[in-house]
């Protein structure tokens, strides 16, 4: 029996300001992903702070955290047979420039920084994230 993973994705605002959200969704159920859970938020610099801690001492953390929290972002709670590594490689290199034709940042984003979507990067940034953003009850799908 294969194992079910879950895995956390993020339309960020240049993709919802670009109306993005239902080409990004359809492409994400078209490649097998079941949503568990959804929100349309918009978080504060703080959360968005706490959510990005462990890039806390990088040079692009502010100007991350100001982005994040610059608009309207979806959330979802996504689940799959490898999962985690499915939506890194539909979502696409982090620079769009790089990225290959059909994913999800090539299409949508706008710079290394302003690239659409994120995605966890492995199990255990999954569990946190997921957790972050969602109640267990709101997992039980």
């Amino acid at each position: 029996m294969k194992t079910l993973e879950r895995t956390l994705a993020i339309i960020k605002p240049d993709a919802v300001r670009k109306h993005a959200i239902g080409n990004i969704i359809e492409q994400l159920e078209r490649n097998g992903f079941h949503i568990l859970a959804m929100k349309i938020l918009e978080i504060s610099k703080h959360q968005a702070g706490q959510f990005y801690a462990v890039h806390a001492h990088r040079p692009f953390y502010n100007s991350l955290t100001d982005f994040m929290s610059s608009g309207p972002i979806v959330v979802l709670a996504l689940e799959r047979e490898n999962a985690v590594a499915d939506l890194r490689k539909l979502m696409g290199t982090t620079n769009p420039a790089d990225a290959a034709e059909g994913t999800i940042r090539k299409r949508w984003a706008t710079n290394i920084e302003q690239n659409a979507i994120h995605g966890s990067d492995a199990d255990e940034s999954a569990r946190f994230e997921l957790s972050y953003f969602f109640a267990g009850y709101e997992l039980t799908g």
